[in-house]
């Protein structure tokens, strides 16, 4: 009796996940549909404040991010616009129609930075983990793992000679590339995660020599350049360009790239 209790109980529990769950999905779809027509009668601002509501509900999307960086666009605020197709880029790495209204947003900024180019084997295995989503190389292995159990079965099952020839090396090709993408999938969290990117916030902002106001002032950045910070200490990032150089920042002008 008391186990029959326990199973009510836990089915109960489930029923009350699934509803809730379905609930705050179908809430956000709401308020991500409002958000788009904002933006569409030309309220900006108003489309901004909807798609943050449905960010702080923890909910994340390339399309989400690529509408609030359109939004901000709209409304030249640089840095944000910036921030938030950075973050759609990450989550659809291939979406062309990202990377062209980022181009445009960065043609706004005032800092010309060289980009030192990556070269050799690690510029050719980078491109590659970057060439989808941690995602969607999920999605690919579960196609290859599909793939391999039907080739399996057909090289199981088939009397012919040449099709149980043809079913192996295609379900052993399937195991391959199921590794394979696993791996990248993998790798592809990892560079996310070890990912220490930000966007200068700031109109303007000094870079130091060392992390306290009263040091030698480097050099200055402007509102949504990009860069990548290597360490902190109390109020101050030391960050890297683009081009190689180095200094620190103040936190406050700052906003890292991250979920």
């Amino acid at each position: 009796m008391l186990e029959l209790k326990k199973i009510h109980i836990k089915q109960i529990l489930i029923t009350v996940v699934f509803f809730t769950t379905s609930i705050i999905y179908s809430q956000n779809e709401t308020l991500f549909q409002r958000g788009n027509d904002l933006y569409n009668q030309g309220k900006y601002e108003d489309a901004i404040e909807i798609y943050q509501k449905v960010i702080d509900s923890d909910k994340h999307s390339s399309e989400l991010y690529f509408n609030l960086g359109n939004a901000h666009y709209k409304l030249n605020n640089i840095a944000s616009s910036i921030y938030n197709y950075e973050k759609a880029l990450i989550l659809s790495p291939s979406d062309k129609e990202v990377e062209n209204n980022l181009a445009f947003a960065r043609n706004m900024t005032i800092d010309a930075i060289d980009n030192s180019p990556e070269v050799g084997f690690s510029k050719l295995f980078k491109s590659v983990v970057n060439k989808f989503s941690f995602d969607q190389w999920a999605k690919l292995s579960v196609g290859f793992v599909i793939g391999f159990v039907l080739f399996f079965l057909l090289y199981y099952f088939a009397y012919n000679t040449t099709k149980k020839r043809i079913a192996f090396i295609a379900s052993t090709l399937c195991l391959f590339l199921v590794l394979v993408s696993l791996a990248l999938a993998f790798k592809k969290s990892e560079l996310v995660k070890n990912d220490t990117s930000a966007i200068v916030f700031a109109t303007e902002s000094i870079v130091k020599s060392d992390p306290n106001s009263t040091s030698s002032d480097l050099f200055r950045l402007h509102e949504g350049t990009k860069i990548k910070v290597l360490e902190s200490f109390d109020d101050w990032d030391k960050i890297k360009l683009s081009d190689g150089e180095t200094g620190w920042i103040s936190s406050e002008d700052i906003k890292r790239i991250e979920f």
